[in-house]
């Protein structure tokens, strides 16, 4: 009777599983803050790729993490580089079985760790940035990425995007917004995963959690720029957001279960203070519930394993 009846339902196709790919590395490196979440190789985010594919999973989500950093984060846009690399390597092991997304932001590749280039008293410079950003779109959508990602939350970065990928003939790529993405807490287990060099925050280009309706002027400007689908995150804490967007957005909404969540819940689990199975199923269908037609998840590919029992 509750299956017959449910109103929401999760399906493996609706979950895109993040990825982190390390320079250098011969073998997965754990992260210690996310039980269960490694940094890849080469090799392995292959296999990882295939084992999401295998599992009927909707896509993943790239994630890279140089060796060598600079001001401009000249990395991101070398087509030798760690995520251009590995964008390629995911693509081929994909074939048309998911979605290879990338994340379109300097943070990882910039030694100061902003999402921005910096001006020279210590400022992101939004303009510059936008430069920047439409030469990582490029070298992503000619490394073979289906979705770029941009999470850098930069004034006019869709538009700037959307417009360079057009023109040099990249318009099936499609365009992921972070539209509505707040300075939160929750991203702090992220920040080893990608070994982050920030010192500080990012409240000066990132959402104030205390806001509700300015999310709604941010997808807004997104989806008139071209964004093909925006996206609330993180998740868990902003499902009111999430489902003043999924009521009124004319493009698919994307949300991102963060790290910070997931760490809670694995660490609670540890412990044995809660039932992590059901808290997991829970947790991403409280997210779809909310109207996220996709949910990024850590617990992509064990929930559809888990699904799939189910069904």
């Amino acid at each position: 009777m509750r299956r017959l009846n449910a109103q929401t339902r999760v399906h493996p196709a609706s979950l895109v599983l993040p990825l982190f790919v390390k320079e250098g590395l011969r073998e997965p490196a754990p992260i210690r803050s996310m039980p269960g979440v490694v940094q890849h190789s080469r090799d392995s985010l292959r296999r990882a790729v295939a084992q999401a594919a295998e599992a009927g999973i909707g896509g993943v989500m790239l994630f890279g993490v140089p060796e060598h950093r600079d001001a401009v984060g000249s990395q991101a846009t070398d087509p030798h580089g760690v995520l251009n690399v590995a964008i390629t390597d995911a693509a081929r092991e994909a074939g048309d079985a998911l979605v290879v997304q990338a994340d379109l932001c300097l943070d990882e590749f910039t030694d100061h760790g902003h999402c921005g280039v910096l001006t020279p008293d210590g400022r992101v410079d939004n303009d510059a940035t936008l430069v920047r950003y439409a030469a990582m779109a490029l070298a992503q959508a000619q490394a073979g990425a289906h979705v770029v990602g941009l999470s850098g939350m930069m004034d006019g970065q869709t538009a700037a995007v959307r417009d360079v990928l057009d023109d040099d003939g990249h318009d099936d790529v499609a365009v992921l917004a972070y539209a509505a993405k707040y300075a939160s807490a929750f991203y702090g287990p992220f920040r080893e995963a990608v070994d982050s060099q920030l010192d500080g925050d990012r409240r000066t280009y990132q959402m104030d959690p205390a806001n509700r309706r300015e999310a709604a002027l941010e997808v807004a400007l997104d989806i008139a720029e071209g964004a093909d689908i925006v996206m609330v995150k993180p998740a868990m804490a902003y499902l009111d957001v999430l489902a003043d967007v999924a009521a009124t957005s004319t493009v698919p909404v994307a949300a991102y279960q963060v790290s910070g969540e997931y760490a809670m819940i694995e660490a609670a689990a540890a412990n044995g203070w809660i039932d992590r199975r059901r808290a997991v199923m829970e947790s991403v269908l409280s997210i779809r519930r909310a109207g996220a037609d996709q949910v990024l998840t850590y617990w992509a590919v064990e929930l559809a394993g888990w699904l799939q029992e189910e069904s």
